[in-house]
Parts: C-alpha cells; structure tokens; sequence
C-alpha cells in the first residue's frame, strides 16, 4: 500500500513535548535558530544567519544538528531552486 504525500507529511511530525525532548539536548545555536524557525519559516541558511544574528558556518553547525534530530525538514526554495530553505517537523 502507497502514501501519499501528506500522509508522509504527517508521520514525519512530532508531538510538542516529543519535540522539546530532543531540542533540550542540544546546544544553544540550535535551540536560538529553532526559535527563529519558530516565528518565521521556511528560510533559508543566509535568512537565518540575519536573524538569529549567528555566523554562517555557527547556522550551518546548528541546521545539521537539528537535521541529526529530526526537528528541522528543509526543501528547495521556490523563488531560488539553488538554495534550501528549512521549517520545523512541529
């Protein structure tokens, strides 16, 4: 039996007590960038970087850990097929 998308889509996500779980454990980039995540999503890693304020390569660090854990999807951007934008598995 096949799934469509938004089923996909669904499993995918996490529960909110699920989700600060995993965020605990990791550093304070990440949680800051997740925050950011919170307000504005998608973005991409420059959008990011403006945002929280962070270096690139200090966003790039914190995208992978969350990409590690699970809370952060990310897709090519529409408007800029080169670059990925990221959003929260919330």
């Amino acid at each position: 039996m096949s799934t469509t998308t938004a089923e996909t889509n669904q499993q995918d996500r996490l529960s909110n007590t699920e989700f600060r779980d995993r965020l605990r454990e990791l550093p304070p980039s990440a949680k800051l960038v997740a925050k950011v995540l919170e307000g504005d999503a998608p973005l991409s890693q420059g959008q990011l970087a403006e945002e929280s304020l962070l270096p690139d390569r200090t966003v790039r660090y914190a995208l992978n850990r969350l990409e590690e854990s699970d809370l952060v999807g990310s897709r090519y951007s529409f408007k800029d097929a080169r670059k990925q934008v990221y959003f929260l598995n919330t």
